[in-house]
């Protein structure tokens, strides 16, 4: 299931059940779980490790060198879970030792065609990258967020669980959970509630969420005011916690 014309490195660690196409290239220090499927015209270097069952598609570029001036060659590494599809033209790229030294991809992620993910990002699980998404470094993804065509995500941004952008996004701020973004830059256009009914939220945990979003985008009042009004709300649900927490810990500031 390795085409004889596909050049595997000694060094390679290849699991069970693993397919690779012509012309593609593994290099040394690379490991590829079972039952993974890598297309032709794939070139993956190491340090890099990939987990069991993911689609590789052609003309991917997985575990090359940071794209950082600061990177002098330190064998930092790559790691992307399983199930994951990577379409056509994707540039996945190693840590630097300044930010920790490993970039990081979970499990189950959808990743469409002309993707970037940029060295020492995070990104969780069940996400959707629609075609030319780009992230800049250090980026930490959380789980099932949807990124629009060719939005693109400044360095050190977070971006919240369950959120989505629209096509074309760019932003220099965090993107607290559960909202929909969109623009150059980004501004928030309320609260992702098709996506929180498709993963079966209850009534009660969406409701907590609108007067979460009304206190800090709609009622006029002062950041710090509409903090401490969403952490007084009577009975929050965990939705609610998480939606504080991630703003009380944002660096960069939050979309608003």
């Amino acid at each position: 299931m390795i085409h004889p014309q596909a050049i595997i490195n000694p060094g390679a660690k290849i699991g069970k059940n693993v397919q690779i196409g012509a012309f593609s290239i593994i290099g040394a220090e690379v490991e590829i779980g079972d039952g993974t499927w890598i297309g032709p015209h794939v070139v993956i270097n190491g340090p890099t490790q990939i987990g069991r069952d993911n689609r590789i598609y052609q003309f991917c570029s997985l575990g090359e060198g940071p794209q950082h001036l600061g990177y002098k060659s330190e064998p930092t590494l790559l790691e992307v879970g399983d199930r994951n599809i990577i379409r056509e033209y994707c540039t996945f790229n190693r840590g630097t030792v300044g930010g920790g030294g490993v970039t990081r991809m979970g499990n189950d992620n959808f990743i469409m065609a002309y993707c970037h993910v940029a060295h020492d990002c995070r990104v969780g699980q069940h996400t959707i990258f629609a075609n030319g998404t780009s992230l800049a470094g250090h980026v930490h993804v959380e789980d099932q967020v949807i990124f629009g065509g060719f939005t693109m995500i400044h360095q050190y941004c977070h971006v919240g669980a369950h959120s989505m952008t629209g096509i074309s996004t760019v932003t220099f701020k965090d993107i607290p959970p559960y909202l929909l973004v969109s623009g150059n830059t980004a501004i928030p256009h309320g609260l992702n509630i098709r996506g929180l009914k498709r993963r079966n939220f209850s009534e009660q945990s969406i409701s907590s969420l609108r007067q979460a979003y009304k206190l800090l985008y709609k009622s006029g009042l002062r950041f710090s005011e509409a903090i401490e009004r969403i952490g007084q709300m009577a009975d929050p649900t965990p939705e609610v916690r998480h939606f504080l927490d991630f703003i009380k810990r944002s660096e960069r500031g939050i979309v608003r």
